[in-house]
């Protein structure tokens, strides 16, 4: 509360409730002096009242508190009073101690400072002077030296203290005063450039003396010399001309060692001379490279290495061209490709006569003979020049790799094999792509393609293969025609010879290549014989084909599925085997094949993803060309069999029994006379199963015999499914001429004609029994339902726990499931 004037009160008190007051927001401030009733009074004096104790209490707490407050305020007076005092002593002592000792301090710094400076110029003064005396000692050494003792080693070693003094020294006014004497007036920088290019002069001249006399030691010795007087680059060249005319001479030497004899027409005569050729040269790099390191430095070799490429690429020039000229390389590219591949573009064309030849004879087709003879293209000269070109390729690629690993700092490992670009830009790298790349990449292509001609040509199918299945196969499987493991065979070798050659620009060109000639040749003569030669088509309808058309069929798809097979396994053996090789710390370890002969992980990576490509892109072709074929099999052979078997097998069978208490009733006697001593519910479950397995071994084990395991799986696969829609479609043929008897019946009937279904072919069942009785998962849950109590199909009503296993029918379908049998006796 708050006392305040009015001035309409005439300065009496009013009585007013701050916003903080219990009544602030209900209760207007009352004036005593206005008051109109007792009570109106009495609330203003309780208000007064009560801010009068308010008032008071903070008075009172002003008070008791002013105590303290005066004692602190009398420290802070003396602590001012001490501080004071101390403030006067620090000025005292700054003013009258301090000032002395810093300008004391600062001379005395100062004098040090001047002090050093005297001395570093002391000190640089005395090393110039050292060095000067060090050059006159030099100079004169170096005079005295080329004098009459000439001791050649003694004044290159002059020469190279010399150069280890600083060039300022050697040019300076000081030297140039102090140095040269009566023996010697000139400067020393002229004395030392003169004494040097005298020293060069007859370094050569003894170094070239030494090379005639083939005198290996003086050799050395005068190749040391060259970088004390300050001519690296000068020893390094007639160094270089020194090892490469070792280099020519042995090259010449092999290369005239077989001129004119009869290996080389043969054999491996230029493989051999350019393999000599680079080991020659790394012999002499790894040799004699320690060395050069020594005594021009690290990495010097280099330049060595340079000059014996450019020797190598004239050298291994020369071999190319001998070797494209005595072989006839490009007479025999002009021959590969004006090859018109006659077999093969003839089995593609429409036949032209009614009557289909022969497949496995070589000697017609369509009444044109096949060629007998390669056309002028000598597939055993074509082979031994792939091989020849392939061995000069791999050994390129390890000189390549040798050179890059000498001449390479590179911390990362994939650096480390990168060639040096005067390799990359030598004339012989050119060289080897024109006159061993292109060729190989081309002649490959060629003898590939020609193989498959000649596999097919000579195809021959496998004997004594037989539907009829008491007779034995006088064949072991798989059953293949001998085109399969011809063509493998070459394909295995193809890449097998492009990836040792370790250059990637041939395996991203040979192995897509590959994959093209077996796309279009391969699967597309095999696609063209299943079409036009041994198309299982029956002669009336209603018969089966012929015998022997069947099984050429089957042959055919066995043909595809082994190649898938082959392939596979060639391109995992290319890409998953281990090399051991030896470590830097003599440990044998594994490599990746590929990673040993492509260092460059990149690469590796490149010729992995090339291969996989191959056998992903032949596997997909394969598989559409191989679904057709079985699609082809099924429709004309199986499929047709299918009812009658179904129906021979139910044949008079019933599934509604009458009570045997049914005076009226008959015994159950539609299985057919069984054995009365037997049970007799036993015996008739067995009925329906003989028929069908009798029937279904019958038409599928001629089949599985002769196919593959995977292919007939493929047959089987396609079989029950189209099998398991005809069994479907007879049980809701039973719609009410079944009781809760026959349903029992029904569902072991069933489940013996689904077992029989899938255990046909021995082995070849068995790893897919399980997936194919999947297939049969609608009817085995139809006979379910039909033979539920009535306490399980409630369950199923309600949805519980039994559902679950009812997965593959819907809710209108189990219903309908359910009033198929019929269940009230007197409607029997």
């Amino acid at each position: 509360m708050s006392r305040t004037t009015d001035p309409t009160t005439n300065g009496h008190a009013v009585l007013s409730t701050d916003q903080n007051g219990p009544n602030a927001q209900s209760h207007p401030p009352v004036d005593v002096f206005n008051a109109s009733s007792v009570a109106e009074i009495k609330a203003a004096l309780s208000h007064l009242h009560e801010q009068e104790a308010t008032v008071t209490a903070r008075l009172d707490a002003l008070v008791a508190s002013q105590k303290d407050f005066s004692r602190e305020l009398g420290r802070l007076d003396l602590l001012r009073a001490h501080l004071g005092s101390q403030t006067s002593t620090t000025r005292s002592v700054s003013h009258g101690m301090l000032s002395d000792a810093a300008a004391t301090a600062d001379r005395i710094s100062s004098a040090v400072r001047r002090l050093d400076l005297e001395q570093s110029r002391v000190k640089a003064t005395l090393e110039v002077v050292e060095q000067v005396s060090e050059l006159k000692a030099c100079v004169l050494g170096v005079a005295g030296s080329m004098g009459a003792p000439q001791d050649w080693e003694t004044a290159a070693s002059y020469l190279s203290r010399a150069s280890k003094i600083p060039s300022e020294v050697v040019h300076g006014g000081f030297a140039a005063e102090m140095v040269p004497t009566a023996e010697v007036p000139d400067p020393p920088n002229v004395t030392l450039d003169n004494a040097a290019e005298s020293l060069c002069g007859l370094f050569l001249r003894e170094f070239d003396k030494a090379v005639k006399e083939n005198d290996g030691t003086k050799i050395t010795r005068f190749f040391k010399l060259f970088p004390l007087i300050g001519r690296s680059e000068v020893g390094l060249d007639v160094y270089g001309r020194y090892v490469c005319q070792g280099v020519a001479s042995r090259a010449r030497t092999n290369l005239n060692a077989g001129a004119g004899a009869a290996q080389t027409k043969d054999g491996f005569f230029y493989a051999n001379a350019l393999t000599k050729l680079f080991e020659h040269i790394a012999q002499i790099i790894d040799g004699h490279g320690g060395l050069v390191e020594r005594h021009y430095g690290p990495r010097k070799m280099n330049r060595v290495i340079e000059r014996l490429q450019l020797e190598a690429d004239l050298q291994g020039g020369i071999i190319l061209d001998t070797w494209s000229d005595d072989r006839h390389v490009d007479r025999k590219l002009t021959d590969i490709k004006s090859y018109a591949f006659t077999f093969l573009v003839q089995s593609f064309l429409p036949a032209q006569r009614s009557a289909t030849p022969r497949s496995n004879s070589p000697a017609t087709r369509d009444g044109v003979a096949a060629p007998t003879e390669d056309e002028g293209v000598d597939m055993k000269e074509i082979d031994g020049l792939l091989n020849e070109m392939a061995i000069m390729l791999s050994r390129w690629s390890l000189y390549c790799r040798f050179i890059a690993e000498t001449c390479n700092a590179a911390e990362h490992e994939s650096e480390k094999f990168m060639p040096p670009n005067f390799l990359q830009d030598s004339s012989l790298t050119k060289k080897i792509d024109d006159r061993l790349t292109s060729p190989f990449n081309a002649m490959t292509t060629f003898f590939f393609r020609r193989s498959v001609e000649k596999a097919f040509q000579l195809d021959e199918q496998p004997s004594g293969l037989t539907l009829q299945p008491h007779k034995p196969l006088k064949a072991d499987p798989p059953h293949i025609t001998s085109a399969v493991d011809d063509i493998m065979y070459i394909v295995n070798k193809v890449l097998q010879q492009s990836l040792a050659t370790s250059q990637i620009s041939v395996v991203t060109n040979v192995v897509p290549t590959l994959s093209r000639v077996l796309g279009s040749d391969f699967i597309g003569m095999t696609q063209r014989k299943m079409r036009d030669e041994c198309y299982p088509k029956a002669p009336v309808q209603g018969a089966q084909p012929p015998e022997q058309t069947v099984i050429s069929f089957l042959v055919l798809i066995n043909n595809l599925d082994v190649a898938i097979d082959y392939i596979r396994r060639i391109v995992q053996n290319h890409t998953e085997s281990k090399k051991p090789i030896t470590g830097p710390d003599g440990q044998v370890e594994e490599m990746d094949q590929l990673q040993s002969l492509f260092p460059i992980p990149a690469e590796a990576k490149l010729a992995s993803q090339t291969l996989q490509s191959l056998a992903s892109s032949f596997e997909a072709k394969v598989h559409d060309l191989l679904s057709d074929g079985i699609q082809v099999v099924f429709n004309n052979v199986v499929k047709h069999r299918l009812r009658p078997i179904l129906a021979d097998a139910f044949r008079d069978i019933e599934y509604q029994p009458r009570d045997d208490s049914d005076p009226t009733s008959t015994m159950y006697h539609e299985y057919g006379d069984a054995d009365a001593d037997a049970d007799d519910g036993a015996s008739r479950a067995e009925l329906v199963r003989p028929r069908f397995a009798a029937s279904w071994t019958e038409l599928l084990l001629p089949i599985s015999r002769i196919l593959t395991a995977s292919a007939f799986d493929r047959l089987l696969t396609v079989t029950v499914a189209y099998l398991s829609r005809l069994l479907e479609k007879r049980l809701w043929s039973y719609h009410g001429r079944i009781n809760a008897l026959g349903a029992t019946r029904l569902e072991r009937d069933i489940s013996g004609v689904v077992s029989a279904a899938v255990d046909v072919g021995g082995g070849h069942g068995a790893p897919g029994r399980y997936r194919h009785r999947e297939a049969f998962a609608r009817c085995m849950q139809m006979v379910l339902v039909m033979g539920m109590d009535d306490d399980e199909w409630e369950d199923v009503v309600r949805g519980g726990e039994t559902v679950d296993v009812l997965d593959r029918l819907n809710r209108e379908e189990r219903a309908r499931v359910r009033a198929m049998v019929r269940r009230n006796p007197r409607d029997l």
